[in-house]
């Protein structure tokens, strides 16, 4: 499918950030991209306050919603569109903006796809029927330095691919 060229729009970050442990990388990246003509914004999107870096003049904006259950993740769901790139973990979350549009990477790396979020979510529903019925289940594996080597590579290289697509660049 060969969609027509965007008019311009910036790159919008969405970062999940109450448990997100990439936020430094992410404001690293966002950095150097502008720095080279980039357009893009950074949100953190939060229950509660988050510091964020305040020498980047407008790249990053921070948010933070309401306490209640995915509160965070309703405001990044309605805003998140194809064009944009939303960092979390969440599944249910990496799922509504993967229908969006979006591309969504996982802090570990992990790229959600419209051809891997079904699976995701179903293997996220079954494990978290088997918590609640008392199964005994491992989590997540701890976050580990290759994690981090690897967001970072997934974040450039879908900055990258957005920016061949005609965002974050004026239409010539």
């Amino acid at each position: 499918m060969i969609a027509a060229s965007p008019s311009f729009k910036p790159i919008a970050i969405f970062i999940d950030a109450d448990a997100c442990p990439v936020k430094q990388e992410i404001y690293r990246v966002a950095e150097r991209h502008a720095g080279k003509g980039i357009a893009l914004k950074v949100f953190v999107v939060s229950n509660s306050p988050i510091a964020v870096p305040r020498d980047m003049g407008n790249l990053i904006e921070r948010l933070v919603v309401g306490s209640g259950m995915d509160e965070a993740d309703n405001w990044i769901a309605e805003r998140a569109k194809r064009g944009d790139i939303v960092v979390t973990a969440d599944v249910p979350l990496a799922s509504r903006c993967v229908k969006a549009g979006a591309a969504v990477i996982a802090p570990n790396g992990r790229v959600f796809t419209e051809e891997s979020i079904g699976m995701t979510l179903a293997t996220r529903n079954l494990m978290d029927s088997l918590r609640s019925s008392g199964e005994i289940t491992s989590g997540p594996k701890p976050f580990a330095p290759r994690d981090r080597s690897e967001f970072l590579s997934a974040l450039d290289r879908a900055i990258v691919r957005l920016v061949r697509d005609g965002f974050g660049v004026p239409s010539s």
